[in-house]
């Protein structure tokens, strides 16, 4: 193993512990227990099948959204509109549950691919504006992110709704979610969504590191000049790359449509999955294993975090800070970079 991927994969498990160490000093800065505290958080996200089947509902939408940021990255592009991406792909998979009624087998299928492409056309926009005319996506984006939201939320009242803040409920043969995979897991929300996810993180491992497109992809992220006198498109692959990023964002939206609620609601803000996937791809190194791997952390440290308060007495927020200060630490993998180098050329 290279020098640079034993740093891939020490900086993110260091950064983790420094974390979670971190939340130690504050827990007991405030007079609480940071082993019955982190006991607690253990045990709300592991303690019980419900749990488990909890802990992976919650890792599903992250898995996806952290892959639509993490894959942009690779090509050399920020997208911080994974957000709106959510939720134009999440009504277009409601949409598909609630107008059609077709066998299970073609349904779920439909919904995914309708909010699939909704993510990618949405972000389309965004990647067409650099490609051609320079314009930087994170400006894009997130102003997008903004007209997702009250687009969204006018077409649940008005498409999918009689003046509603909630959308019709989707036929059931449109829905992830199964009596026999919920009782398996203590009536958790658990659905099927997690080998979607999976096997659309084998999917972009696969693209990205084993394709002559996926190469393109990287190289035009890594060096656009070096790219384009290679004879690559580098216009081509910018508007490739937002487009498969935000087909992956809208799928982790159906997730949340075809499989948690079976529904969609208005929404005042933000759900924070696009926000959250910045957080899960930065800590997963762009990499497809590295972003399932943080989106379970991040789905452990959620749903581990409702039970702190009643168990433990420790608030709930303190997970936010301990998700913080990972992020922190991974952002400033530079210094953990230099102690490692330091303590390894200590040891010689």
């Amino acid at each position: 193993m290279t020098d640079n991927r034993k740093m891939n994969i020490l900086v993110p498990i260091l950064s983790v512990l420094l974390g979670f160490l971190v939340g130690a000093i504050i827990m007991i800065a405030y007079g609480y227990n940071p082993i019955a505290g982190y006991s607690a958080l253990f045990q709300g996200a592991f303690g019980s099948l419900y749990n488990v089947g909890e802990t992976i509902r919650r890792t599903i939408p992250l898995v996806l959204t952290g892959l639509a940021v993490a894959f942009a990255f690779r090509a050399g592009l920020f997208n911080i509109g994974a957000e709106g991406q959510v939720f134009v792909g999440w009504f277009a998979a409601v949409w598909v549950g609630v107008t059609f009624e077709l066998p299970a087998i073609i349904h779920i299928p439909v919904a995914i691919l309708a909010a699939a492409l909704a993510g990618a056309i949405w972000a389309a926009v965004p990647g067409i504006l650099k490609a051609t005319r320079g314009v930087h996506e994170v400006v894009v984006t997130i102003m997008m992110n903004y007209i997702a939201l009250h687009v969204t939320n006018y077409l649940i009242r008005t498409v999918l709704s009689d003046g509603g803040s909630q959308s019709a409920r989707i036929s059931q043969s449109a829905s992830l979610s199964t009596q026999g995979l919920k009782e398996m897991f203590g009536y958790s929300q658990i659905h099927w969504g997690f080998v979607v996810s999976i096997i659309l993180a084998v999917f972009i491992w696969f693209f990205l590191e084993r394709t002559t497109y996926g190469f393109e992809l990287r190289a035009v992220g890594f060096n656009p000049n070096a790219a384009n006198y290679a004879g690559m498109s580098v216009k081509r692959n910018i508007i490739l790359a937002m487009m498969l990023s935000g087909a992956l964002a809208g799928v982790g939206g159906a997730m949340e449509g075809i499989g948690t609620f079976g529904y969609m609601y208005t929404h005042a803000s933000y759900t924070n999955l696009g926000f959250d996937g910045i957080a899960v791809a930065l800590l997963g190194a762009n990499t497809a294993p590295g972003v399932v791997i943080a989106a379970f952390l991040f789905g452990a440290l959620k749903v581990g975090a409702l039970s702190m308060p009643p168990l433990s007495g420790v608030p709930s927020e303190l997970v936010d800070i301990v998700i913080a200060m990972i992020i922190f630490f991974v952002a400033a993998s530079y210094m953990i970079r230099l102690l490692i180098l330091r303590f390894s050329k200590g040891e010689k």
